[in-house]
C-alpha cells in the first residue's frame, strides 16, 4: 500500500511541475496553504458476503483537510476522516477510519471557488454486529461478529468553496469511497456529504 501511495505522490508531483513550468520564474512555488474541518453524512448500501448481512443507512463522521496552493488552480495536500454506520438500535456499527494523499484542482471566482479532485490512501475498516443480546447489560454476549481488516481506497470528490473572506470560506463537498481489501470492493458502498470550513493563508 506504502508502494502505491509513493507512486500516486509523484505522479502528482510531476503533474505539479508541468503545471508551475508554465508559470513565471518569478513567481512562488507554493502560492499558499490552508486547511479546515467537515462533518459528512450521506446514504450506503450493501451485502457483507462474509457475514452475510445486508447493511444500509446513513453514516455520520467528521474529518479534516489540509492543502497546499500550486500556481492557480491546483492543490496537493492530505485529508482523513471516520465515518461510523449505526446498525440495529442495539449498539452495532460499521466503521470506516481512512486518510491519503489528494490532488485537487480549483477554479476561484468572485464569491465562489468550485473544485474537483482524487485522494489516494487507506485505512482500517471495522465491523460489529451484535445478532442478539443487549448492549446495555454486562452479560456475554454469544451470537456476535467483530472484525477489523485494512483497505486501500481511491475517493474521487467534487465539491465548491463558498467564499465569505479572504481567510475563511464555507465548503460542500461530495465523494464515493472505494475501498478494496484483497482485491475486493468493501460493502456498504454510497455517496458521502461534506459540510465545513476552511482557512486560507
Amino acid at each position: 500500500m506504502k508502494k502505491n501511495i509513493l507512486l500516486i505522490f509523484l505522479c502528482f508531483f510531476s503533474i505539479l511541475l508541468n503545471i508551475n513550468a508554465q508559470d513565471s520564474i518569478k513567481k512562488k512555488v507554493v502560492t499558499s496553504f490552508n486547511g479546515g474541518m467537515m462533518l459528512h453524512v450521506g446514504y450506503v448500501a450493501g451485502t457483507i458476503g462474509e457475514a452475510g448481512y445486508k447493511a444500509a443507512g446513513c453514516p455520520f463522521g467528521i474529518g479534516g483537510v489540509i492543502r497546499l496552493r500550486f500556481g492557480k488552480h491546483f492543490m496537493l495536500g492530505s485529508e482523513g476522516y471516520v465515518s461510523t454506520l449505526k446498525q440495529g438500535h442495539n449498539g452495532s456499527y460499521i466503521k470506516y477510519g481512512w486518510g491519503g494523499v489528494l490532488g485537487e484542482f480549483y477554479w476561484e471566482f468572485k464569491h465562489v471557488a468550485p473544485y474537483f479532485g482524487l485522494t489516494v490512501g487507506g485505512g482500517a475498516n471495522t465491523v460489529f454486529l451484535l445478532r442478539s443480546g443487549s448492549a446495555k447489560d454486562w452479560l456475554s454476549e454469544n451470537n456476535a461478529i467483530f472484525h477489523k481488516r485494512g483497505f486501500f481506497a481511491v475517493v474521487p470528490f467534487a465539491g465548491c468553496d463558498f467564499i465569505v473572506t479572504k481567510a475563511f470560506h464555507l465548503t460542500l463537498k461530495a465523494d464515493l469511497m472505494n475501498c478494496f481489501s484483497k482485491g475486493k470492493l468493501l460493502m456498504p458502498y454510497g455517496p458521502r456529504f461534506y459540510f465545513g470550513f476552511v482557512f486560507n493563508h
